[in-house]
């Protein structure tokens, strides 16, 4: 429907619009509302054509507003006291039609969804309208949150709330939480209940080339061989390198080699992988999450639908609220990742990223919460957040800590020894008093040493380049 009103469908159609907005009982025994609630902010009388039909559907929506419920007959009778006796008549004739229908007809729910299209036209059209002003004023943020909201109109307003005392089997026999994705660490997964959920937002935070992004890669792989669709965005690598990092950590070949190993890597794709994975790259602070919702809704119009998406990493992406910045950093990242975690919600899918710690971590044995770099509110928002601790020490004996600062779900304060290779994205987490955790821990005690060989090996590589450089200046004197 793209007309104004219902005029030309007829009396008997809106009749039956009527009789769905008043349809009392649902099948779950609780009062059918839902339809009413879906279209009440858009549902007028002039889009009916009676004047019968107008003073019901008003008193409908006054009806609702107060008491959140479809009206009663004798909800009716009492108001129509107050009414002149041609066009009480007339009701009468229109009410005990529609409440006919609601017993006898059986294309209601025909005519529920092509009025729900018709107001969705209708708010489309408001929209648009309002967005010429709002154009002359260039509130361009306004205008596509208008056009967005009227696009979604009737889609997500349905649940009108979680009954806490009917539903008390479903939340104890049930996992509360949706599209829960493991990682590739069982530590992890036990302490987290599992992983990522639906609408969840977990940042893994870590100072410079501490191996943040090895992580999230870890984590997407992880997904693509449960057979998940992920979605990897990347505002620093472009997209041929992240892909290669994807390779490296798939078959254990450093990236500068897979071109030697062209026939295994095709080899480990083709048995391992099976979902799709899509990276998409953006210079850094050239976006919002804004952009990466339109790239999303993109992908989805193709028929790719995601269940992981990857952000590396929020920290440069722009904020989308152009008055952020004259809060400074800290509300101009806050509010990327509010952004983010809402982006998460909305789309139903976790979302795993990234975060830069302070510069003075790299010294630290554990990142904490003390140490993130610009805004309090990453930790604030993000209901998993685990720091990432790399000293030249552990770089050099390939080794490595997680510490969970803050976890929604499980125990946090709490630190891992791992096994980190950077090469190849090589990452095992253990637990504290695990045989291989122990082992690790004994290897980061050592670890000194191999500081100290290291230096060693350099100072004697430096004593032999000066030796020949002094050989040569006395050679040409």
């Amino acid at each position: 429907m793209t007309t104004d009103s219902l005029y030309e469908y007829g009396h008997s159609f809106q009749i039956k619009i009527i009789s769905n907005l008043l349809k009392p009982i649902n099948n779950s025994g609780n009062n059918n509302a839902d339809f009413l609630f879906q279209i009440i902010d858009i549902l007028s009388p002039d889009f009916f054509e009676s004047d019968a039909n107008k003073w019901i559907v008003s008193k409908i929506i006054e009806y609702y507003h107060k008491y959140l419920k479809t009206p009663t007959i004798d909800y009716f009778k009492v108001e129509m006291l107050s009414v002149d006796e041609v066009l009480k008549e007339s009701i009468k004739e229109n009410l005990k039609e529609a409440y006919k229908y609601i017993v006898n007809a059986v294309d209601l729910d025909y005519t529920k969804d092509a009025f729900l299209s018709f107001c969705q036209n209708q708010a489309v059209k408001m929209a648009i309208l309002k967005s010429v002003d709002l154009m002359k004023k260039k509130k361009y943020d306004e205008i596509r949150k208008v056009v967005d909201d009227a696009l979604k109109f009737g889609t997500n307003n349905t649940d009108l709330g979680y009954s806490y005392e009917n539903m008390i089997e479903d939340r104890i026999l049930k996992s509360p939480r949706n599209k829960v994705l493991p990682t590739e660490w069982a530590i992890i997964n036990e302490i987290t209940d599992g992983g990522a959920g639906a609408g969840d937002l977990v940042t893994v935070i870590g100072g410079p080339g501490s191996g943040k992004s090895w992580s999230l890669v870890s984590i997407g792989l992880t997904a693509l061989k449960m057979g998940k669709n992920v979605v990897h965005f990347t505002l620093e690598l472009n997209e041929k390198y992240s892909a290669m990092r994807y390779d490296s950590k798939l078959t254990g070949i450093t990236s500068q080699n897979l071109k030697y190993h062209l026939d295994e890597v095709k080899e480990k794709i083709l048995s391992n992988i099976k979902g799709k994975l899509i990276i998409k790259y953006f210079p850094t602070k050239s976006v919002g999450v804004s952009v990466l919702k339109a790239h999303l809704n993109k992908l989805i119009g193709t028929g790719f639908e995601p269940d992981l998406v990857i952000v590396d990493y929020a920290d440069i992406l722009k904020s989308d609220n152009p008055h952020s910045s004259k809060g400074g950093s800290y509300i101009e990242v806050g509010n990327i990742y509010e952004d983010l975690r809402g982006m998460a919600g909305e789309f139903q899918v976790p979302i795993w990223t990234a975060s830069q710690a302070q510069r003075s971590s790299t010294d630290d044995d554990i990142i904490t919460g003390e140490q993130v770099s610009e805004s309090y509110k990453k930790i604030m928002i993000s209901d998993i957040v685990i720091s990432l601790s790399r000293k030249i020490q552990d770089k050099l004996a390939n080794t490595a800590r997680w510490h969970v600062i803050k976890n929604r779900y499980g125990i946090d304060g709490i630190t891992f020894p791992s096994k980190f290779d950077a090469s190849t994205g090589k990452i095992d987490i253990f637990s504290p008093d695990s045989i291989n955790g122990y082992n690790t821990r004994k290897e980061m005690k050592n670890s000194n040493e191999l500081v100290k060989k290291e230096l060693a090996e350099k100072y004697k590589d430096f004593q032999i380049e000066a030796k020949n450089k002094t050989e040569i200046k006395d050679d040409f004197e």
